[in-house]
């Protein structure tokens, strides 16, 4: 398959999971649980044939520490999908590559150029419009938008975590051990918190494949196709548009509407976001 043909089908493919997760009539982590779990199943008998599970040690525990921090990701998006809109929650969890420049730059003095700290500012100046000057002033914020904001941290610190052990296991392997990790430790979470694995309707399970399936399995490997062939800073700026896809699916599927402040404060985080990603080669050319 072509790479940009490959991404832009990814970049669809995972804009549905907004969507599945509010139509699904269950709580938030058995949605995320289903979600990493089915596409686990999926990958197991291609990894088992083909023998794709042997792997160092280090990169067995990296990549398992990885999967159970993007377990957690993953319930913290879903629970603040059910708590504000799928547009805006899509957006904040979209902050992830803002976090990393600014973790790489408090725990390991990496300089970032002054295009990154421009998209930084600019994101900002977006998120207070999109909350609210006065919630960010009294320091009052809704709940989604927190669990939206955390979530984006915790795909930042997966991101930092697994960025150097996808060089040395492959992609099937990583995958395999990540999303194994992250359904174990989903599982065990709704468990703890007393929410049902089984007896929903056929609807719920419908949403549950679709999850597994089309947002998770096929969704991530197309991406991670096209990041073989295209530079990764402009697959990380195309994968923004999830926000866009996700948010007229909203608008069309659950009847969601985005008032006048959602959605410029949307458009300049998007713009800020896009921003950071963005670098100066020699001579003043951006790229």
């Amino acid at each position: 398959m072509k790479p940009k043909l490959s991404l832009a089908i990814g970049i669809v493919c995972i804009s549905f999971s907004p969507i599945f997760v509010k139509l699904a009539a269950s709580p938030a982590i058995t949605s995320g649980f289903y979600r990493i779990f089915i596409a686990w199943l999926c990958l197991l008998p291609n990894c088992i044939i083909k023998g794709k599970l042997k792997t160092t040690r280090r990169a067995l525990i990296i990549t398992i520490i990885g999967g159970l921090v993007f377990g957690a990701d993953i319930a913290l998006w879903n629970i603040s999908l059910l708590k504000i809109s799928a547009t805006v929650s899509t957006l904040l969890a979209n902050l992830a590559p803002v976090w990393v420049g600014l973790m790489s730059y408090l725990f390991f003095r990496k300089k970032s150029g002054w295009l990154f700290w421009a998209g930084t500012f600019v994101a900002i100046i977006g998120m207070v419009i999109l909350v609210g000057y006065h919630n960010v002033l009294t320091l009052q914020f809704n709940e989604g938008i927190l669990y939206a904001i955390a979530a984006s941290m915790l795909y930042a610190g997966y991101i930092m975590i697994t960025k150097g052990v996808l060089q040395h296991i492959n992609t099937f392997t990583f995958m395999f051990y990540n999303m194994l990790g992250a359904s174990i430790f989903l599982a065990i979470i709704a468990l703890l918190r007393g929410d049902a694995l089984v007896g929903y309707d056929n609807g719920t399970w419908g949403c549950f494949i679709g999850m597994g399936i089309v947002c998770q399995l096929i969704g991530w490997l197309t991406i991670n196709h096209s990041l073989r062939y295209l530079e990764s800073t402009k697959v990380s700026i195309a994968l923004l548009g999830q926000t866009v896809i996700a948010g007229f699916l909203a608008i069309g599927l659950l009847g969601e509407v985005l008032h006048l402040k959602e959605i410029i404060g949307s458009i300049i985080v998007l713009l800020g976001i896009a921003l950071s990603f963005l670098k100066v080669k020699k001579r003043g050319v951006v790229v």
